[in-house]
């Protein structure tokens, strides 16, 4: 079962793959090392990531659970009715054997959201993004407190009207 979308926006069809080969796991054991989990939790985390535009399903969230579980990596704790995965001391040594590798899922997944997200911005917002990038550029060395202040707060307010927008 995957995590609710938001209504609201249209489904967009990807244009990456999400996730390399293991990366979800990666990813799931350096978010439970942070903080124990619920696997529902794992799931809207990784999908705010992706900014709601890919969702893990249940279906591949709670195998690497109980594969965690079994591995002695996780914990599971009764908490109102759900588990709450807590990464083991296990785990932890887990993690940080495999630092490298997470950090490095961690920049993949950073650049595929990023890459998903562009490609599934309207033609229109995606071309008035490049010409901001090019202005930006051409201003490179240049800049004074005046035009940084005011560009900063057109930025802000084009933040906040696209935040309105949204809602």
């Amino acid at each position: 079962m995957t995590a609710p979308r938001d209504l609201d926006r249209p489904a967009r069809p990807l244009t990456a793959r999400p996730l390399s080969r293991g990366d979800l796991r990666l990813l799931m054991l350096a978010l439970l090392g942070e903080q124990p989990r619920h696997g529902y939790e794992l799931i809207q985390l990784i999908s705010d990531m992706f900014v709601r535009v890919y969702t893990p399903s249940a279906g591949s969230i709670y195998p690497v659970l109980a594969q965690f579980e079994a591995a002695g990596w996780v914990g599971a704790i009764e908490d109102g009715g759900r588990k709450r995965y807590q990464l083991s001391a296990l785990g932890a040594a887990e993690l940080a054997a495999q630092r490298e590798e997470v950090d490095a899922a961690l920049r993949r997944v950073r650049d595929s959201a990023r890459t998903i997200t562009k490609a599934n911005l309207p033609p229109s917002v995606r071309d008035a993004l490049r010409e901001l990038k090019t202005a930006l550029g051409l201003c490179h060395g240049r800049w004074n407190e005046t035009n940084a202040s005011s560009v900063a707060q057109a930025l802000r307010d084009a933040a906040a009207h696209i935040r309105g927008q949204g809602r």
